[in-house]
């Protein structure tokens, strides 16, 4: 069953879904759009902000809509207004992301750290492709236990939480020299 906070649909964010976001980066993707544009000036973000929630909250039909969906239907509402300019330059933006590293872990097995770590950057490339820009990661303990193949924390499980941890610390620096920045963050 799939919770739905505020009657907001669940947003589809790669192999994500989302709930219980905050309308922050709809502004923040308004207001790059509108700079994009040289309308520095753009007076309604407010506006077609209130006006995609209406649409979330109330005319939605779908209970998981992707994020390319969205921002397509948020194009054709700022073309019908007369913000051509401002639709061409609007890049989607996801709310900030909360990814479990326990998937990714299961797939890659005892004792395979590799495959992780390339399951780790496809999924952080993929998220980075749809637009999010804030990813959160958890169950990194729980990850290293199953990759580990143990239930309890040894010295080799912390080893590896560490080694996670550093290897999202790099990725986050790599991603500073990239066009999209982002924001990795981490709970043990």
């Amino acid at each position: 069953m799939i919770c739905i906070v505020g009657n907001l649909p669940v947003l589809k964010v790669g192999h994500h879904h989302v709930v219980g976001y905050d309308t922050e980066w709809i502004d923040e993707a308004l207001s790059r759009a509108a700079i994009a544009s040289n309308r520095h000036d753009f007076p309604f973000i407010d506006d077609i902000r209130d006006g995609v929630m209406h649409y979330l909250e109330h005319r939605c039909p779908l209970r998981v809509l992707p994020l390319e969906d969205l921002y397509e239907r948020m194009r054709v509402m700022l073309r019908k207004i007369g913000c051509d300019a401002i639709a061409n330059n609007l890049v989607p933006l996801a709310p900030p992301i909360t990814v479990s590293l326990v998937k990714s872990a299961r797939e890659a097995g005892n004792g395979f750290e590799l495959v992780f770590f390339c399951l780790l950057t496809e999924e952080i490339n993929l998220l980075r492709e749809c637009g999010a820009e804030s990813i959160r990661f958890c169950d990194i303990k729980e990850s290293a236990s199953i990759m580990r193949g143990g239930k309890t924390t040894t010295k080799a499980c912390q080893q590896l939480c560490s080694e996670i941890v550093a290897f999202l610390e790099g990725f986050k620096q790599d991603a500073q020299l990239k066009q999209r920045k982002i924001t990795l963050s981490v709970d043990l």
